[in-house]
Formats: C-alpha cells, structure tokens, sequence
C-alpha cells in the first residue's frame, strides 16, 4: 500500500491515535519508539524478547515471531504504518504487511539487503549513474563456480551471502585451497567472494528519502572498525576530503534513487587510492534502516537519522538536515564493564559499571544507553556522542573519554 501522511497526534477513522510499528525491538526499534513518541505518535512493536529494548518502551509490545500470522494481524489492527529495525525480519512477513498497510522500506528493498549477492548486483547496476562500484567479486553457489573464480580476485575475502554482520560470517583467504576449504566451513552455503583491497579508511552515508521521490543526506561519517564491529565515527571538518564525502553523498542518493527507497538507508564505503593517487571509493554494503554510525545525529544535528525514520514514514516532509557541532560517537560495547578503566584497574568477572560520572563530568559528552538487562563480551550496550564547538575540542574531550574507559586512543 502507498504512503499517505499521517500528522503526529492525529487519530485514526477508528479514533485511536495514530500509531506507527516497528518490526523489532533492539536498540535502533528503541531509538525510532523515542523519536516518534516525542513527535505525538505512539508505538507498537512487534519482538518475541519480552525484555527487548524497544518494546519495554513501546505503547504497545506484540509478544510473537516475526513470522507469526496473529502477531502481524495485531500490528496491522493497531499500526497506520510500519518500518523495520533490522534487515533480517523475515521478507515474506513485510509483503504480508505491505498488502494492507504502507510498509517502508518495502519488503523488496529489504529483500535486496539481505542477500549480498543480490546487493552487489543492485550496486553495480547503478554504478553508471552513481559512478562508484563494489570491490571486485564473485558469487559462489556451486562447486563449478568455485572452480571458477578469477585467480585475480585472490586474496580476498569469502562472506556469507545472508545473516553476516558485524564480522560474523566472513573468512580472509589467500589461496584457492584455503578458499575451498573456508567454504566448506560454512557448510557451502551460498557467498561472496570480494576482493581484499588496500583501505585507507572506511565512511558512510545516511540517506532519507520519502514516498514522493525527495532524498536527503546527512554529513558524511569517518568510521573506524575493530574486530569487525564499529568502534567509534567521526564527523567534523577534515574528516574526509570534501569532494569524496560529495561523492559519496550524491552516490548514495543515486542508490536509494534506482530503489525506489523509502525510509531511511545507510550506504557503507571503503576509502581506497585511486589510479591518480587521490582516494577514491568502493561501495562496500548498504543497511535498510538506521545505522550506528549514524547515532552523532542525535547530538549534532538539528534533525536525527530517527526522526528522518519517522518523518518518512508518515510522509512528512524532509528538510536537509544540519550539523551545528563537531561531533564523534564511541560505541559502547559490553567488553566495558568486564575491561580495566579508569573505575576498575583490573579486569574482572563480574559485571561493573563503566565510570559515567567521570565521563558525564566532561563537557559535550551525551550518554545513549539501550536498556540491555545484561552486558557481555561483543553486546552493543550503548553509545557515547560527544560534541564540541571546534574539531579540536571534540578530539580533546574524546581522548580524555577513550582514556577514562581504557579503549584505544583516536588515530593522528
């Protein structure tokens, strides 16, 4: 079903309020809940965690699978509109919804995100009008086709086509024996094969774009990785060169474009040389919702990548958002309350909680916790926006921070 808009504190033609869902209830669910509550709408969520973040805060929490027939007849019974929070809520729920309710993104959006092979294919198809490719690649589905792999594309990388994220999934290999035998130890199942490119760094875009066709974008952001998971973003002046953050903005868009996306979209990209010396970009994977390098918006700029969830999703307009503060957001992963820091001088096995009053003393700093009932090892537990007036002063505050939680210090 189309989009129509739905003005916040509205009611239905059944004289509810008006109420927007969500397939999903971990923190991006939360912060979506957040941003469409503070605009006067209210909430369902639909999670089978009766702990899940978004729903302990939602008006409403449907307690079902995803797939589950009466869970989504509920959604649709309470919900003008419903988005996702994850790519991985099962595709043929979101056509179920989408015949009776306006679904963004839609399920053959989500559809195309959840499976790398599909994604190269969409971004090279709109490679001629967003001017930036995908890494050298090669599906692999078939022994013949593993046979078949250009010896150029070594070494590279072998990923799992669905359900890897956060570096899960994916297996570094040299050689076509090692190739062989990491897909073998991911049970044959169907993956890619990218090429192992040189980085010089990693950035990402965040795209709006409403039912009408308007996109937006926010601030390019300057990501730094570890272990596979988003360690902290940087988003202020120097950054990244400013014709390449251009780029990346009007390619993104241009995806987004050939989509016929609706929602919110985060497009991730290597920075790599180019032929001329300069860098350049590889478009590496694109996200059907929010992402975490997105979360500084809440902070720094007049209009959050959730409240551009909202407002597409509603059909309100979409103003170009605008950055007022330098900005770095760290995330905030469970290892912290187990690591040593400036509370704790040795590890421990105990849970104990990171020094907040020593970190919430400093001046810029914005703590976003999600509501996790229990840390461990690898579990996004929050994140930290830090703000400043000058670049200076952002970097300044947030290497007193990375000190206090005993994580490693920014990059030159």
């Amino acid at each position: 079903m189309s989009l129509k808009t739905l003005l916040p504190g509205s009611t239905s033609p059944t004289g509810q309020q008006i109420t927007l869902g969500v397939m999903g209830g971990g923190q991006l669910g939360r912060m979506f809940v957040q941003a469409a509550q503070a605009m006067g709408y209210f909430t369902a969520v639909l999670d089978p965690d009766p702990a899940s973040p978004a729903g302990l805060i939602s008006h409403y929490h449907i307690l079902t699978p995803y797939d589950d027939e009466q869970g989504l007849a509920q959604l649709m019974q309470r919900c003008e509109a419903i988005t996702t929070e994850f790519e991985n809520v099962p595709a043929p729920a979101l056509v179920t919804l989408g015949a009776h309710r306006p679904v963004a993104p839609s399920a053959a959006c989500v559809a195309v995100a959840q499976d790398r092979i599909k994604e190269k294919a969409h971004f090279v198809q709109c490679a001629p009008v967003s001017g930036v490719f995908p890494a050298p690649y090669a599906a692999i589905t078939t022994d013949a086709l593993l046979a078949a792999v250009p010896a150029d594309l070594l070494p590279g990388i072998l990923k799992t086509a669905r359900l890897g994220y956060d570096g899960k999934g994916q297996v570094r290999v040299s050689t076509r024996e090692e190739l062989a035998a990491a897909w073998d130890r991911l049970d044959k199942v169907p993956c890619v094969l990218e090429k192992l490119l040189p980085l010089r760094g990693e950035c990402s875009v965040i795209v709006a774009r409403g039912a009408d066709g308007q996109a937006v974008t926010f601030p390019v952001q300057k990501n730094t990785h570890r272990d596979g998971i988003l360690a902290l973003t940087e988003v202020h002046e120097g950054a990244l060169d400013a014709a390449l953050a251009q780029r990346a903005q009007a390619s993104a868009v241009a995806i987004a474009h050939h989509l016929h996306y609706v929602g919110v979209l985060c497009i991730e990209y290597f920075v790599v040389d180019g032929a001329n010396g300069q860098p350049d970009l590889v478009v590496n994977e694109m996200a059907p919702r929010p992402h975490n390098s997105g979360h500084y918006t809440q902070d720094a700029c007049d209009l959050s990548q959730f409240e551009a969830q909202v407002r597409a999703l509603a059909g309100l307009p979409l103003p170009v958002p605008r950055q007022h503060s330098a900005a770095i957001m760290v995330n905030l992963l469970g290892d912290l309350w187990f690591e040593p820091n400036a509370a704790r001088p040795k590890p421990s096995a105990i849970p104990v909680s990171p020094p907040w009053a020593q970190v919430l003393a400093l001046p810029g700093t914005h703590l976003h916790l999600y509501g996790k009932l229990s840390a461990r090892a690898g579990r996004k537990m929050g994140h930290l926006n830090i703000t400043a007036p000058s670049v200076a002063q952002v970097r300044e505050t947030t290497a007193q921070v990375l000190a206090l939680l005993g994580l490693p210090a920014l990059d030159a």
